[in-house]
């Protein structure tokens, strides 16, 4: 069924604007940005509409293309911060961007591309992984005229689009580094807190159906209350807070200061997730993987012995745990590109280019 009623003038606003990028030095200050519509865009459920994808890139279009995912919740945005660029893009680095044309794609459902709140709220298309990873490669081979790159990188949600595109597209790049991710169904702990928290603020008074006209109270609650249950770190969550009366202030202070998007966007985000499952396609995988993980993540815990299940059945694949400690921050640990950027510069330099 076509959906673009809500939409359409402003997919046709974004195509006009759309462009390629043109050649330039590397500024992360001014990044390029672009708009793609997709038309008819096919979702896996058969849902079609025209669909707006929004990026950014920096570099020059001629050299070897890197694209990096951003996590739920982020953006493309998210990706060009300090805690990455400071370690990965600058002169020298491992992904220079002087050497490399770098592709900061905003996901389905996030930061300019189009979402829920857009128009459709409650009836868009319940958007899965695959119909992420299905617009990137659209992005990529339609709107940025490329048939290879060099590298696809991604943390979190983005780690899960890298492992998506391994198997769905095996061929289209050299190298892969999933982070903060695991190649197994979103199951355990890890689904039953999303869907804990997509519940709590589908359930709330305020809901509607997706139809409130402000945002659901719980939506601020549920965010922290996930946030400090899955991510942060045991041991530096000890090391702020030790006392009840510390952890207690730490609590309040994450309440009065969360920032929350817009319900409808946030919950589709989260249930995105709900059916990946590349566990049983790992042997597509043709290009070189490096797995980024932390041996404190709350959300992927390698007590389940899922690597050492799934890494075997990869032709080329291996793994950097980075180890937890006061520092560190459980499933954001991966965002802090200091730790492993060493370890991204010795796998590349050992991963032929096709």
């Amino acid at each position: 069924m076509k959906l673009n009623a809500f939409l359409a003038s402003v997919m046709w606003a974004s195509a006009l604007m759309f462009s390629v990028c043109g050649a330039g030095a590397a500024d992360f200050s001014n990044p390029d940005e672009g708009d793609f519509v997709l038309q008819d865009f096919e979702f896996h459920d058969g849902t079609t509409m025209d669909l707006n994808v929004h990026y950014y890139t920096v570099g020059d279009p001629a050299n070897e293309a890197v694209v990096l995912l951003h996590g739920t919740t982020g953006s493309g945005k998210s990706m060009m911060g300090p805690n990455f660029a400071d370690a990965l893009y600058g002169p020298g680095q491992p992904l220079d961007a002087d050497k490399y044309f770098l592709i900061f794609p905003d996901a389905i459902g996030t930061g300019g591309t189009t979402k829920p709140s857009d128009g459709l709220r409650a009836s868009f298309p319940h958007y899965n992984l695959d119909d992420m990873v299905d617009a990137q490669y659209r992005l990529l081979t339609e709107g940025l005229d490329l048939s290879h790159v060099r590298l696809i990188f991604g943390y979190s949600m983005g780690g899960m689009n890298v492992w998506t595109w391994g198997v769905r597209y095996p061929e289209f790049s050299d190298a892969l580094i999933p982070m903060a991710s695991l190649p197994a169904p979103m199951a355990g702990r890890n689904w039953m807190m999303r869907r804990m928290l997509i519940d709590s603020v589908r359930t709330d008074p305020a809901w509607n159906n997706g139809d409130y006209t402000e945002q659901p109270p719980n939506l601020r609650m549920a965010s922290v209350w996930y946030g400090l249950a899955t991510f942060g770190g045991d041991q530096a969550l000890w090391a702020k807070a030790p006392t009840n009366a510390e952890a207690s202030a730490f609590v309040d202070e994450r309440l009065a200061n969360a920032t929350v998007g817009d319900a409808n966007d946030t919950m589709y985000q989260w249930d995105a997730s709900r059916d990946f499952d590349p566990s049983p396609d790992l042997e597509k995988i043709t290009a070189h993987v490096l797995v980024i993980n932390s041996d404190d993540d709350e959300r992927n815990p390698l007590s389940l012995g899922i690597l050492e299940e799934a890494m075997p059945r990869i032709a080329h694949g291996q793994v950097h745990i980075i180890p937890g400690g006061p520092q560190t921050s459980g499933h954001g640990t991966p965002g802090q590109a200091a730790l492993y950027a060493d370890k991204v510069a010795e796998f590349l330099a050992s991963v032929p280019a096709n």
